[in-house]
């Protein structure tokens, strides 16, 4: 079983996204032997579109958090790399092989990621810098954005050239992320608390043990999860993560971090609402957010916060 790359897939309702994530994955593993976990947290339709595919394991749990379902899946598979990917991430360049190789060639790399495009072929920023109430004011404000400024300000990296070389960052976006499971052993399994930001999360434990997070553009993947339009329950509950998390990781300084944030949903809100209707849904998504931020208590929905698990 070392000799085994595990694969992750959190399945919703869509078994299409899912079979043409799984073919890009066969396409790609560059000889890598797989074994393909689909955790279905949704109708069942991608679990069953799994089942028909040989060497997929299949496994049903309810609709909580992603890292609830990577927990889940994690719990039986004993592979030395587990590759987590999203269901609506198709691997488009590049092998399995290579990346594995190259945490094979560097073992103080606990987490990988590779370059990621939108469905238009543009590049879809895929990791960061660690958040901060300076950073999300740069996100805020647009400053983040902007040539020259943006090198070093934001959550998010945005400079084209950042993705040409290989280079170590922050965090990696979990939508597509290579773990070495005994990294993951030392520091313990992904927090159920947090509904989104669990890839910031477990990156933020691994440095502090002394781990690295790696970049590397030998793949490339389509994420068609940025052209999904913005969901007004969801980005509410992605608003509640980040203030989670500033108060797990930099407690002292989660106020200024929280009003940062608050900032620059106003801004959206009052920038969707002068540019016309057609932005109705970014704007109910924007004020959900900010309405969960003023508040400061988890938004109402069907997403529950279980406690931390520990291994």
């Amino acid at each position: 079983m070392n000799d085994v790359c595990a694969v992750i897939i959190t399945g919703g309702g869509n078994g299409h996204q899912v079979q043409a994530c799984l073919d890009g994955l066969r396409a790609h593993a560059g000889g890598t032997a797989l074994e393909v976990i689909v955790v279905d947290t949704g109708s069942g339709l991608a679990g069953r579109y799994a089942e028909n595919c040989p060497g997929v394991h299949t496994i049903h749990c309810p609709e909580r958090s992603n890292a609830y379902a990577y927990n889940r899946a994690l719990e039986s598979t004993e592979a030395r790399y587990v590759l987590f990917l999203g269901p609506e991430v198709e691997l488009l360049e590049g092998s399995l092989r290579q990346l594995v190789s190259a945490l094979d060639s560097f073992p103080d790399i606990a987490l990988a990621g590779v370059r990621q495009v939108r469905g238009d072929g543009s590049l879809a920023p895929s990791n960061g810098r660690f958040p901060s109430g300076s950073h999300m004011l740069a996100e805020a404000i647009g400053l983040a954005r902007v040539p020259g400024a943006r090198r070093f300000l934001g959550e998010l990296i945005y400079s084209p050239r950042d993705y040409g070389l290989p280079r170590t960052c922050d965090w990696i976006s979990g939508s597509l992320m290579l773990l070495r499971v005994d990294a993951l052993s030392a520091v313990g399994w992904f927090d159920e608390r947090l509904f989104c930001f669990e890839d910031a999360d477990l990156c933020w434990r691994l440095s502090r043990f002394g781990w690295d997070i790696a970049y590397f553009p030998c793949m490339t993947a389509c994420n068609r999860q940025h052209d999904r339009l913005r969901d007004a329950r969801r980005e509410a509950h992605s608003a509640y993560a980040r203030m989670q998390l500033a108060r797990k990781h930099f407690p002292f300084a989660a106020a200024e971090y929280r009003w940062a944030l608050a900032l620059r949903y106003a801004l959206r809100v009052g920038a969707y609402t002068l540019r016309g209707r057609y932005l109705n849904h970014r704007r109910r998504a924007a004020r959900a957010a900010l309405d969960t931020v003023i508040r400061g208590r988890p938004p109402v929905g069907p997403y529950p916060i279980r406690g931390l698990i520990r291994r």
